[in-house]
């Protein structure tokens, strides 16, 4: 990517305009008079274009879960050639088999960065996950660490939907609805089979160019939705006016562009005559948002004891067990502790959920040492973790005057199964090899 394109970029990036909350029937038109009236599927569609339905969820399902929207094209979807299959190059898909689960407690410093320029998808290294991209049940984790935008070129996931999580760099997303910026303590949620290309916004910390870091959740189940309040009432944790959707704005583009579809864990590839993002105007509920983290809207306890983690759940993907999510996203926002006689860090755990955590900034109140931007950390079920060394001698102790955290941002993919790994994360030499260590050091304190 040259500076030119990172300064073209940048520009669309800027004063971009959005729709606002969560799960609505949004409408958009690039050009007055796009979108149809009264209907969706008229005789002719205005101005000469394609009406075309895309369904992220089946016909059928309640209206309250129903997820379509209605594009009007340039050219239907339907207007390519046969696709190819294509090197997966460090993209892994469920069922998870290359390694045993592991009831270890592992760690990872960041994912080292590409010697090669290297765009989103080719930039994607999965982690690991659990379920069947097939069944369309469970989850992945990746990391990316990218150097340069894609350039012609579009992906789009059959498999599931993508939540991503800049931690360094900012992304332009041009997707088929329009664009959105995405800056690291945001988190962008593309749906699935939606098609998107991915521009570096920001240059690396040492001026070498344009770089960026951070997390995907592949979530192949039941769409993400905002979790049930239940007691808290009306109000509280993510709200859905601050979710953004994108405003209509298309390419009309001639010539060849790659478009790599991942579908059932494999990628294919074709290349079009014509950019598929070429929607004038559109409406509907199965949409991309981008959502600011700091935006949540913390719930905690003004009395005593550190409430479960559940309490921060931003997003989550229901199972067909209630309460039992296939995946949550959780985030450790800004907040005050006020508790009295507390031990304010998080408590040791053993939990039947799987937990994946990651660092967008800062540092996370748990683990004073070892657990770094970029970096992440994994629990299976039943794996006991919990506070360092460092960090119980200190809460222990610690004068319990009302205390703000404001200086670290973290986050949880959470899920009803265990992790598999893929042999990559398992023998990455970004692995940290003594994770272990760091509660070795807790003292008997028994005095009977």
């Amino acid at each position: 990517m040259t500076g030119t394109d990172n300064e073209r970029a940048r520009k669309a990036a800027e004063g971009l305009a959005y729709s606002s909350g969560f799960g609505n029937e949004h409408s958009s038109e690039a050009v007055p008079g796009a979108l149809p009236v009264g209907r969706n599927s008229p005789q002719r569609a205005p101005l000469g274009l394609y009406a075309e339905q895309l369904s992220g969820s089946a016909f059928t399902e309640p209206r309250s879960h129903n997820r379509r929207s209605w594009l009007y094209r340039i050219r239907p979807s339907a207007a390519h050639p046969p696709f190819v299959r294509a090197n997966r190059g460090e993209i892994r898909s469920a069922p998870f088999t290359e390694c045993l689960p592991d009831p270890n407690r592992l760690r990872w410093d960041p994912l080292p960065a590409p010697a090669d320029p290297t765009d989103f998808v080719d930039g994607l290294w999965t982690l690991g996950g659990n379920g069947d991209a097939t069944q369309r049940t469970g989850m992945a984790v990746h990391l990316y660490h990218v150097n340069a935008s894609m350039e012609r070129r579009v992906f789009g996931n059959a498999d599931g939907e993508l939540l991503i999580v800049p931690e360094r760099g900012g992304l332009l997303l041009r997707t088929e609805f329009g664009l959105l910026r995405v800056e690291p303590g945001h988190v962008a949620l593309i749906p699935r089979g939606v098609r998107f290309r991915v521009e570096l916004l920001d240059a690396a910390p040492d001026g070498t160019g344009p770089t960026a870091r951070g997390y995907v959740c592949e979530n192949y189940g039941r769409p993400f939705e905002l979790p049930h309040l239940g007691p808290i009432g009306a109000n509280g944790l993510a709200n859905a006016r601050d979710f953004l959707a994108p405003t209509a704005a298309y390419e009309d583009v001639e010539g060849p562009v790659e478009v790599v579809n991942k579908f059932c864990g494999h990628l294919w590839t074709a290349t079009y005559d014509h950019s598929p993002l070429d929607v004038v105007a559109w409406h509907g509920n199965h949409v991309p948002y981008v959502y600011d983290l700091r935006r949540f809207n913390v719930i905690g306890s003004i009395s005593y004891d550190h409430p479960d983690p559940s309490i921060f759940t931003v997003l989550t993907s229901p199972s067909d067990t209630p309460g039992l999510a296939g995946v949550d996203f959780v985030v450790f926002a800004p907040r005050w502790l006020v508790g009295e006689d507390t031990f304010r860090p998080p408590y040791f755990h053993r939990n039947v959920m799987t937990e994946y955590m990651g660092l967008i900034e800062g540092a996370y109140d748990a683990k004073a040492v070892g657990f770094v931007p970029g970096g992440g950390s994994l629990h299976n079920m039943m794996s006991a973790h919990g506070p360092d060394q460092e960090t119980f001698e200190r809460a222990s102790a610690a004068e319990l005057a009302p205390q703000k955290i404001d200086d670290g941002l973290a986050f949880m993919f959470e899920t009803r199964w265990p992790l598999t790994l893929t042999e990559q994360a398992r023998d990455a030499g970004h692995r940290q090899r003594g994770y272990d260590d760091v509660w070795q050091g807790l003292q008997r304190h028994f005095r009977p």
